[in-house]
């Protein structure tokens, strides 16, 4: 018999770090170094998500978000962020079809990316990203919110992953703190 009443205490979340994101933003992909460290740093101990924040300059970056989302959905989130990031020029040029052949290279199903491209299966999850990132003042990218505190990375990185390593250890320490 597994009585929930006995386990004790819930601990308290995991510290999370947004980051609102467009994938075909030259300051995002120069931002993936700094996001690679962070995963490699804290690994479970911290949960990293991707918020959407397609700009409307890039035309590219509505789509991008959407097979971001699908990506997910087939198991290959980061992999495929990462390696659209990777690729933010070339995005540009070629749009969708860049899409669809990352999906290819990193063995995902490239037709059910397209498919969920074409019926927008995933807009309602890029909106309401969107949404939430304009309305806590978001207005480029990367922008990383952690503790309460937004962090603008749009125009420069320098000394925001420092920044962030401090607020996401008082937040872990806490987090200790709270289970002891």
């Amino acid at each position: 018999m597994n009585d929930a009443t006995s386990a004790g205490p819930t601990p308290p979340p995991r510290p999370v770090l947004d980051v609102w994101c467009e994938l075909q933003c030259p300051d995002c992909h120069a931002a993936l170094d700094d996001l690679r460290a962070l995963r490699e740093r804290y690994g479970d101990r911290l949960d990293i998500r991707l918020r959407h924040f397609p700009l409307a300059k890039h035309k590219h970056a509505y789509a991008a978000a959407q097979a971001a989302e699908e990506a997910t959905e087939q198991g290959r989130g980061w992999p495929y962020i990462e390696a659209v990031l990777a690729r933010t020029e070339e995005l540009a040029k070629g749009g969708e079809k860049l899409l669809l052949k990352v999906a290819g290279e990193l063995g995902l199903d490239a037709e059910e990316m397209d498919t969920a491209l074409v019926d927008g299966r995933h807009l309602l999850i890029v909106d309401a990203d969107q949404a939430e990132g304009k309305a806590i003042g978001v207005t480029g990218t990367p922008t990383y919110v952690i503790g309460g505190e937004r962090l603008d990375g749009g125009t420069s990185q320098e000394g925001l992953r420092a920044r962030i390593e401090e607020i996401a250890d008082r937040l872990l320490a806490e987090r200790s703190a709270g289970q002891d």
